[in-house]
Protein backbone atom coordinates (compact mmCIF):
# COMPACT_ATOMS: atom_id res chain seq x y z
CA UNK A 1 0.00 0.00 0.00
CA UNK A 2 1.38 3.33 -0.90
CA UNK A 3 1.75 5.95 1.48
CA UNK A 4 0.28 9.52 1.36
CA UNK A 5 0.17 12.85 3.72
CA UNK A 6 -1.60 16.14 3.58
CA UNK A 7 -3.44 18.06 5.87
CA UNK A 8 -6.85 18.30 4.53
CA UNK A 9 -8.15 14.84 2.51
CA UNK A 10 -11.26 16.81 0.16
CA UNK A 11 -13.35 14.07 -0.89
CA UNK A 12 -15.09 14.62 -4.10
CA UNK A 13 -13.93 16.93 -6.94
CA UNK A 14 -17.08 18.75 -7.76
CA UNK A 15 -17.17 22.58 -7.34
CA UNK A 16 -17.19 22.00 -3.61
CA UNK A 17 -14.06 20.17 -3.49
CA UNK A 18 -11.93 22.32 -5.86
CA UNK A 19 -13.29 25.16 -4.57
CA UNK A 20 -11.87 24.18 -1.29
CA UNK A 21 -8.91 23.06 -2.18
CA UNK A 22 -8.17 26.00 -4.15
CA UNK A 23 -8.67 28.43 -1.31
CA UNK A 24 -6.40 26.20 1.26
CA UNK A 25 -4.03 26.23 -1.45
CA UNK A 26 -3.39 30.10 -1.47
CA UNK A 27 -3.35 30.18 2.53
CA UNK A 28 -0.27 27.02 1.80
CA UNK A 29 -2.69 24.55 3.39
CA UNK A 30 -1.91 21.48 1.88
CA UNK A 31 -4.95 19.35 0.23
CA UNK A 32 -5.56 16.11 -1.77
CA UNK A 33 -8.47 15.62 -3.36
CA UNK A 34 -9.99 11.91 -4.02
CA UNK A 35 -13.05 12.00 -6.91
CA UNK A 36 -14.76 8.70 -7.67
CA UNK A 37 -15.13 10.15 -11.36
CA UNK A 38 -13.38 11.31 -14.64
CA UNK A 39 -12.16 14.80 -14.61
CA UNK A 40 -14.06 14.63 -17.86
CA UNK A 41 -17.43 13.54 -16.16
CA UNK A 42 -16.78 16.20 -13.37
CA UNK A 43 -16.73 19.29 -16.31
CA UNK A 44 -19.57 18.25 -18.03
CA UNK A 45 -21.92 18.31 -15.15
CA UNK A 46 -24.59 20.56 -15.96
CA UNK A 47 -26.23 22.27 -13.20
CA UNK A 48 -27.26 26.27 -11.96
CA UNK A 49 -25.87 29.11 -12.61
CA UNK A 50 -26.94 32.04 -10.77
CA UNK A 51 -24.34 33.19 -8.10
CA UNK A 52 -25.16 35.14 -4.99
CA UNK A 53 -22.55 38.15 -4.33
CA UNK A 54 -20.82 35.33 -1.16
CA UNK A 55 -20.50 33.19 -3.58
CA UNK A 56 -19.11 35.33 -6.17
CA UNK A 57 -16.59 36.91 -3.70
CA UNK A 58 -15.68 33.45 -2.50
CA UNK A 59 -14.20 32.75 -6.27
CA UNK A 60 -12.26 36.17 -6.44
CA UNK A 61 -10.51 35.07 -2.90
CA UNK A 62 -9.65 31.92 -4.39
CA UNK A 63 -8.34 33.53 -7.95
CA UNK A 64 -11.10 32.17 -10.67
CA UNK A 65 -12.83 34.91 -11.28
CA UNK A 66 -11.48 36.80 -14.78
CA UNK A 67 -13.52 34.25 -16.69
CA UNK A 68 -16.78 34.99 -14.83
CA UNK A 69 -16.54 38.57 -14.86
CA UNK A 70 -15.56 38.86 -18.19
CA UNK A 71 -18.32 36.62 -19.63
CA UNK A 72 -20.58 36.17 -16.36
CA UNK A 73 -24.00 38.31 -16.20
CA UNK A 74 -25.18 40.83 -13.29
CA UNK A 75 -28.63 40.67 -13.15
CA UNK A 76 -30.45 43.16 -10.48
CA UNK A 77 -33.24 41.70 -10.73
CA UNK A 78 -36.07 38.61 -11.26
CA UNK A 79 -39.17 38.44 -12.42
CA UNK A 80 -42.45 36.48 -11.18
CA UNK A 81 -45.34 35.61 -13.42
CA UNK A 82 -48.10 34.98 -11.48
CA UNK A 83 -51.73 33.42 -13.89
CA UNK A 84 -49.61 35.96 -16.53
CA UNK A 85 -49.27 39.17 -14.24
CA UNK A 86 -46.22 40.05 -14.03
CA UNK A 87 -43.61 41.42 -11.19
CA UNK A 88 -40.10 42.45 -10.82
CA UNK A 89 -38.45 41.91 -7.51
CA UNK A 90 -35.52 44.90 -8.16
CA UNK A 91 -32.56 43.23 -6.33
CA UNK A 92 -30.91 46.65 -6.23
CA UNK A 93 -33.46 48.69 -4.69
CA UNK A 94 -34.43 46.59 -2.19
CA UNK A 95 -30.89 45.40 -0.97
CA UNK A 96 -28.88 48.28 -1.43
CA UNK A 97 -27.49 47.48 -4.25
CA UNK A 98 -26.57 44.10 -4.27
CA UNK A 99 -26.93 41.59 -7.18
CA UNK A 100 -26.62 38.17 -8.47
CA UNK A 101 -24.52 36.73 -11.22
CA UNK A 102 -25.19 34.33 -14.07
CA UNK A 103 -22.40 32.22 -14.33
CA UNK A 104 -22.70 28.28 -15.11
CA UNK A 105 -21.71 25.76 -12.22
CA UNK A 106 -19.88 24.18 -15.25
CA UNK A 107 -18.07 26.96 -16.15
CA UNK A 108 -16.73 27.40 -12.22
CA UNK A 109 -15.94 23.56 -12.14
CA UNK A 110 -13.90 24.36 -15.65
CA UNK A 111 -12.03 27.44 -14.24
CA UNK A 112 -11.71 26.10 -10.88
CA UNK A 113 -9.74 22.46 -12.68
CA UNK A 114 -7.75 24.76 -14.79
CA UNK A 115 -6.28 26.50 -12.02
CA UNK A 116 -5.71 23.69 -9.93
CA UNK A 117 -4.07 21.74 -12.59
CA UNK A 118 -1.36 25.29 -13.19
CA UNK A 119 -0.27 25.13 -9.32
CA UNK A 120 0.09 20.97 -9.73
CA UNK A 121 -2.17 20.43 -6.65
CA UNK A 122 -3.00 16.75 -6.63
CA UNK A 123 -6.30 15.27 -7.57
CA UNK A 124 -7.21 11.82 -8.01
CA UNK A 125 -10.23 10.76 -10.28
CA UNK A 126 -11.69 7.78 -10.38
CA UNK A 127 -10.73 6.11 -7.82
CA UNK A 128 -12.68 3.33 -6.15
CA UNK A 129 -13.24 1.56 -3.15
CA UNK A 130 -13.06 5.19 -1.10
CA UNK A 131 -13.32 4.67 2.78
CA UNK A 132 -13.24 7.44 5.48
CA UNK A 133 -11.03 5.54 8.46
CA UNK A 134 -10.81 6.66 12.34
CA UNK A 135 -12.51 10.24 11.80
CA UNK A 136 -13.14 10.22 15.52
CA UNK A 137 -9.41 10.29 15.96
CA UNK A 138 -6.51 13.01 16.18
CA UNK A 139 -5.13 10.54 13.36
CA UNK A 140 -7.70 9.88 10.65
CA UNK A 141 -6.73 8.65 6.78
CA UNK A 142 -8.49 7.79 3.81
CA UNK A 143 -7.98 4.38 2.06
CA UNK A 144 -8.55 4.06 -2.27
CA UNK A 145 -7.59 2.29 -4.67
CA UNK A 146 -6.19 4.01 -7.79
CA UNK A 147 -4.80 2.11 -11.38
CA UNK A 148 -4.78 -1.32 -9.46
CA UNK A 149 -2.70 0.50 -6.44
CA UNK A 150 -3.74 0.74 -2.57
CA UNK A 151 -3.51 3.76 -1.01
CA UNK A 152 -3.29 5.41 2.67
CA UNK A 153 -3.73 8.99 2.81
CA UNK A 154 -3.32 10.75 6.19
CA UNK A 155 -4.52 13.70 7.36
CA UNK A 156 -5.35 16.25 10.16
CA UNK A 157 -9.11 16.63 8.77
CA UNK A 158 -11.65 15.76 6.16
CA UNK A 159 -13.96 17.64 4.17
CA UNK A 160 -16.80 15.43 2.73
CA UNK A 161 -17.59 16.82 -0.53
CA UNK A 162 -18.72 14.28 -2.48
CA UNK A 163 -22.47 14.75 -2.93
CA UNK A 164 -25.94 13.24 -1.41
CA UNK A 165 -24.83 9.96 -2.60
CA UNK A 166 -21.37 10.17 -1.35
CA UNK A 167 -19.48 8.08 1.37
CA UNK A 168 -19.06 10.69 3.28
CA UNK A 169 -22.17 10.89 5.12
CA UNK A 170 -22.61 7.19 5.70
CA UNK A 171 -19.30 7.39 7.57
CA UNK A 172 -21.32 8.75 10.65
CA UNK A 173 -23.18 5.84 12.02
CA UNK A 174 -27.03 5.86 11.53
CA UNK A 175 -27.42 5.76 15.32
CA UNK A 176 -25.91 9.38 15.53
CA UNK A 177 -27.31 11.40 12.77
CA UNK A 178 -30.69 12.76 12.17
CA UNK A 179 -31.74 13.04 8.20
CA UNK A 180 -34.86 15.55 8.06
CA UNK A 181 -36.46 15.12 4.05
CA UNK A 182 -39.48 16.59 2.37
CA UNK A 183 -40.09 15.13 -1.16
CA UNK A 184 -41.80 16.82 -3.71
CA UNK A 185 -44.66 15.51 -5.34
CA UNK A 186 -43.30 16.62 -8.82
CA UNK A 187 -40.64 16.99 -10.88
CA UNK A 188 -38.85 19.54 -13.17
CA UNK A 189 -38.13 18.80 -16.90
CA UNK A 190 -35.30 21.09 -17.98
CA UNK A 191 -34.23 21.96 -21.56
CA UNK A 192 -30.42 23.59 -22.31
CA UNK A 193 -30.64 25.09 -26.22
CA UNK A 194 -28.65 27.26 -28.19
CA UNK A 195 -30.78 29.71 -28.47
CA UNK A 196 -31.48 33.51 -27.34
CA UNK A 197 -32.54 33.85 -23.54
CA UNK A 198 -36.22 34.71 -23.95
CA UNK A 199 -35.85 38.07 -21.24
CA UNK A 200 -32.43 39.24 -19.93
CA UNK A 201 -33.39 38.04 -16.39
CA UNK A 202 -34.72 34.99 -14.70
CA UNK A 203 -38.88 34.27 -14.99
CA UNK A 204 -40.58 31.98 -12.44
CA UNK A 205 -43.94 31.85 -13.62
CA UNK A 206 -46.77 30.14 -11.51
CA UNK A 207 -49.83 28.69 -14.26
CA UNK A 208 -53.15 26.90 -14.00
CA UNK A 209 -51.14 24.13 -16.19
CA UNK A 210 -48.00 23.98 -13.59
CA UNK A 211 -44.84 25.86 -12.92
CA UNK A 212 -42.55 26.72 -15.43
CA UNK A 213 -38.82 28.99 -15.50
CA UNK A 214 -36.89 31.00 -17.70
CA UNK A 215 -33.56 31.26 -17.33
CA UNK A 216 -30.13 31.24 -18.99
CA UNK A 217 -26.12 30.20 -19.53
CA UNK A 218 -25.06 33.15 -21.46
CA UNK A 219 -26.64 35.87 -24.18
CA UNK A 220 -26.54 32.46 -26.99
CA UNK A 221 -27.85 29.55 -24.45
CA UNK A 222 -31.31 29.07 -22.58
CA UNK A 223 -32.13 26.61 -20.07
CA UNK A 224 -35.90 26.43 -19.75
CA UNK A 225 -37.98 24.31 -17.14
CA UNK A 226 -41.64 23.26 -16.36
CA UNK A 227 -43.02 21.16 -13.73
CA UNK A 228 -44.18 17.63 -14.46
CA UNK A 229 -45.23 14.83 -12.03
CA UNK A 230 -42.78 12.56 -10.51
CA UNK A 231 -43.79 9.87 -12.71
CA UNK A 232 -43.35 11.67 -16.29
CA UNK A 233 -40.50 10.00 -18.29
CA UNK A 234 -38.09 11.93 -20.56
CA UNK A 235 -38.61 10.35 -23.69
CA UNK A 236 -42.20 11.31 -23.50
CA UNK A 237 -41.02 14.90 -24.49
CA UNK A 238 -40.21 16.14 -27.91
CA UNK A 239 -38.20 19.26 -28.21
CA UNK A 240 -41.55 20.31 -30.18
CA UNK A 241 -44.03 19.51 -26.92
CA UNK A 242 -41.83 20.64 -24.54
CA UNK A 243 -41.80 24.39 -26.69
CA UNK A 244 -45.21 24.37 -26.74
CA UNK A 245 -45.57 23.20 -22.98
CA UNK A 246 -43.34 26.12 -22.14
CA UNK A 247 -45.20 28.83 -24.55
CA UNK A 248 -48.45 27.80 -22.72
CA UNK A 249 -47.35 28.37 -19.21
CA UNK A 250 -45.18 31.84 -19.64
CA UNK A 251 -46.90 35.02 -19.92
CA UNK A 252 -48.00 36.06 -23.45
CA UNK A 253 -46.08 38.82 -24.40
CA UNK A 254 -42.72 36.81 -23.14
CA UNK A 255 -43.75 33.46 -25.25
CA UNK A 256 -44.28 35.30 -28.81
CA UNK A 257 -40.84 35.99 -28.26
CA UNK A 258 -39.03 33.01 -26.68
CA UNK A 259 -36.64 31.51 -29.83
CA UNK A 260 -37.38 27.74 -29.99
CA UNK A 261 -34.10 24.82 -31.34
CA UNK A 262 -32.72 21.82 -30.58
CA UNK A 263 -32.47 20.33 -27.32
CA UNK A 264 -28.48 20.25 -26.24
CA UNK A 265 -29.57 18.57 -23.15
CA UNK A 266 -32.96 17.41 -21.44
CA UNK A 267 -33.83 15.48 -17.98
CA UNK A 268 -36.10 15.49 -15.21
CA UNK A 269 -34.81 16.29 -12.16
CA UNK A 270 -36.84 15.27 -8.85
CA UNK A 271 -37.25 18.01 -6.16
CA UNK A 272 -36.79 17.17 -2.31
CA UNK A 273 -35.13 19.05 0.86
CA UNK A 274 -32.74 17.06 2.85
CA UNK A 275 -30.56 18.31 5.85
CA UNK A 276 -28.34 16.07 7.74
CA UNK A 277 -27.48 16.78 11.73
CA UNK A 278 -24.72 16.85 12.87
CA UNK A 279 -22.71 18.09 9.81
CA UNK A 280 -19.33 16.93 11.52
CA UNK A 281 -18.22 14.04 13.15
CA UNK A 282 -15.15 14.33 15.22
CA UNK A 283 -12.69 15.53 12.39
CA UNK A 284 -14.80 14.72 9.42
CA UNK A 285 -17.16 17.98 7.89
CA UNK A 286 -20.01 17.52 5.41
CA UNK A 287 -19.78 19.96 2.84
CA UNK A 288 -22.59 20.77 0.43
CA UNK A 289 -24.61 18.25 -0.92
CA UNK A 290 -23.33 15.37 1.38
CA UNK A 291 -24.99 17.17 4.21
CA UNK A 292 -28.02 18.69 2.53
CA UNK A 293 -30.28 19.09 -0.62
CA UNK A 294 -32.56 22.13 -1.66
CA UNK A 295 -34.99 22.25 -4.31
CA UNK A 296 -34.22 24.53 -7.11
CA UNK A 297 -36.51 27.03 -7.00
CA UNK A 298 -34.57 30.38 -5.81
CA UNK A 299 -30.96 28.57 -7.29
CA UNK A 300 -29.77 27.96 -3.72
CA UNK A 301 -28.19 24.85 -4.12
CA UNK A 302 -24.05 25.98 -5.17
CA UNK A 303 -24.57 28.91 -3.23
CA UNK A 304 -25.54 27.22 0.05
CA UNK A 305 -22.54 24.42 -0.39
CA UNK A 306 -20.09 28.01 -1.57
CA UNK A 307 -21.15 29.11 2.52
CA UNK A 308 -20.31 25.77 3.61
CA UNK A 309 -16.77 25.62 1.99
CA UNK A 310 -16.27 29.43 2.91
CA UNK A 311 -17.09 28.37 6.67
CA UNK A 312 -14.94 25.55 6.56
CA UNK A 313 -12.18 27.57 4.97
CA UNK A 314 -12.04 30.36 7.47
CA UNK A 315 -12.08 27.79 10.63
CA UNK A 316 -9.32 26.26 8.82
CA UNK A 317 -7.48 28.59 8.46
CA UNK A 318 -7.90 29.35 12.19
CA UNK A 319 -6.64 26.14 12.99
CA UNK A 320 -3.11 26.36 11.19
CA UNK A 321 -2.19 30.12 11.00
CA UNK A 322 -3.62 31.21 14.51
CA UNK A 323 -2.93 27.86 15.99
CA UNK A 324 -7.20 27.69 17.19
CA UNK A 325 -7.67 23.98 16.59
CA UNK A 326 -10.45 24.34 18.93
CA UNK A 327 -12.31 26.18 16.40
CA UNK A 328 -13.35 23.42 14.46
CA UNK A 329 -15.51 22.15 16.90
CA UNK A 330 -18.22 25.40 15.50
CA UNK A 331 -18.81 24.19 12.24
CA UNK A 332 -21.63 22.30 12.16
CA UNK A 333 -23.55 24.59 14.74
CA UNK A 334 -22.82 28.08 12.62
CA UNK A 335 -23.23 25.99 9.02
CA UNK A 336 -26.67 24.86 10.00
CA UNK A 337 -28.01 28.22 10.73
CA UNK A 338 -27.80 29.58 7.80
CA UNK A 339 -28.42 26.16 6.03
CA UNK A 340 -32.24 25.67 7.75
CA UNK A 341 -32.76 29.56 6.38
CA UNK A 342 -31.90 28.90 2.83
CA UNK A 343 -34.11 25.83 3.27
CA UNK A 344 -37.04 27.60 4.60
CA UNK A 345 -36.68 29.79 1.71
CA UNK A 346 -36.19 27.47 -0.79
CA UNK A 347 -39.30 25.11 0.34
CA UNK A 348 -41.20 28.50 0.58
CA UNK A 349 -40.47 29.72 -2.79
CA UNK A 350 -41.41 26.08 -4.21
CA UNK A 351 -44.96 25.70 -2.44
CA UNK A 352 -45.82 29.49 -3.30
CA UNK A 353 -44.90 29.00 -7.24
CA UNK A 354 -46.27 25.21 -7.90
CA UNK A 355 -48.82 23.76 -8.73
CA UNK A 356 -50.50 21.31 -5.97
CA UNK A 357 -54.30 20.89 -7.27
CA UNK A 358 -53.31 17.37 -7.41
CA UNK A 359 -51.38 16.39 -4.55
CA UNK A 360 -52.62 14.37 -2.16
CA UNK A 361 -49.47 14.14 0.11
CA UNK A 362 -49.57 17.57 1.95
CA UNK A 363 -51.32 17.67 5.64
CA UNK A 364 -53.76 19.37 4.02
CA UNK A 365 -55.18 18.69 0.63
CA UNK A 366 -53.82 19.88 -3.04
CA UNK A 367 -56.69 22.25 -3.91
CA UNK A 368 -57.08 24.01 -0.48
CA UNK A 369 -52.68 24.23 -0.08
CA UNK A 370 -52.83 26.40 -3.52
CA UNK A 371 -55.48 29.03 -2.36
CA UNK A 372 -53.02 29.12 0.96
CA UNK A 373 -50.50 29.44 -1.69
CA UNK A 374 -52.02 31.59 -3.94
CA UNK A 375 -52.87 34.31 -1.25
CA UNK A 376 -49.37 34.37 0.21
CA UNK A 377 -47.77 34.99 -3.58
CA UNK A 378 -50.78 38.11 -3.75
CA UNK A 379 -49.66 39.09 0.01
CA UNK A 380 -45.94 39.25 -0.73
CA UNK A 381 -46.33 40.74 -4.43
CA UNK A 382 -48.42 43.27 -3.58
CA UNK A 383 -45.99 45.08 -0.88
CA UNK A 384 -42.77 46.79 -1.10
CA UNK A 385 -42.04 44.92 2.42
CA UNK A 386 -42.87 41.74 1.02
CA UNK A 387 -40.85 42.00 -1.92
CA UNK A 388 -37.90 43.40 0.04
CA UNK A 389 -38.16 39.73 1.93
CA UNK A 390 -37.68 38.11 -1.06
CA UNK A 391 -34.86 39.96 -2.49
CA UNK A 392 -33.15 39.80 0.37
CA UNK A 393 -32.81 36.29 0.68
CA UNK A 394 -32.54 35.45 -3.05
CA UNK A 395 -29.26 37.79 -3.07
CA UNK A 396 -28.37 35.65 0.08
CA UNK A 397 -28.46 35.99 3.47
CA UNK A 398 -24.78 36.48 5.31
CA UNK A 399 -22.30 33.99 5.50
CA UNK A 400 -21.42 32.91 9.16
CA UNK A 401 -19.25 35.25 10.75
CA UNK A 402 -15.98 33.29 12.52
Amino acid sequence: MQSLKTKVAIIGAGPSGLLLGQLLAKQGIDNIIIERVSADYVASRIRAGILEQGTVDLLEEAGVSERMHAEGHVHTGFEIAHFGKRYRIDLDKYTGGKSVMCYGQTEITQDLMAARSEKALVTYYESSNVVLNDAKTDNPFVTFEQDGQQYKLECDYIAGCDGFHGVSRQTIPKEQRTEFERVYPFGWLGVLSDTPPVHDELIYAKHERGFALASMRSPTRSRYYIQVPTTEKVENWSDDAFWDELKKRLPGEVAERLVTGPSIEKSIAPLRSFVCEPMQYGRLYLVGDAAHIVPPTGAKGLNLAASDVGLLYKLLCKCYQQNQPQAMQSYSELALKRVWQTERFSWWMSNMLHDYRDDKTSATDGLTFERFMNAELEFYMSRDDGLRIIAEQYVGLPHPLV
